[in-house]
């Protein structure tokens, strides 16, 4: 059975870092892009990166552009997003999934077998 299993959330000052992890079993990460979500209290789940099959090709939302890094290591079977500059905004619940379909990498419905997810804080 598919799992993705979030970590490394927590809660942290703003300018801080953080490096999440996604560690996938019961299907390998390899031939899949993946991506990463987020979803802050009262709002809908916005996208937040993703990461082709080949981890050649990297995409994110404007707001974490320059901050943010997506990357993968296929031997591990995990994904990962390391977060520099964190800002209060950044807060939220993150999310890993496999991009199951073909289509827009910011659309939630193309991905499937999402993780439990993992809190992000950031104190101003």
């Amino acid at each position: 059975q598919e799992q993705l299993v979030e970590s490394g959330g927590g809660l942290v000052q703003a300018g801080g870092s953080l490096r999440l992890s996604c560690a996938a079993s019961g299907r390998p990460i390899e031939a899949y892009a993946m991506g990463w979500f987020r979803q802050a209290p009262g709002k809908e789940r916005e996208w937040v990166a993703s990461i082709n099959w080949s981890g050649s090709n990297t995409y994110y939302t404007d707001a974490v552009k320059g901050r943010f890094t997506i990357s993968r290591d296929d031997a591990k079977n995990t994904i990962y997003l390391q977060m520099n500059s964190l800002k209060p905004e950044d807060t939220a619940v993150y999310y890993c999934a496999f991009k199951l379909h073909s289509g827009d990498y910011y659309s939630a419905r193309y991905y499937g077998y999402w993780g439990q997810g993992t809190q992000v804080t950031v104190s101003s």
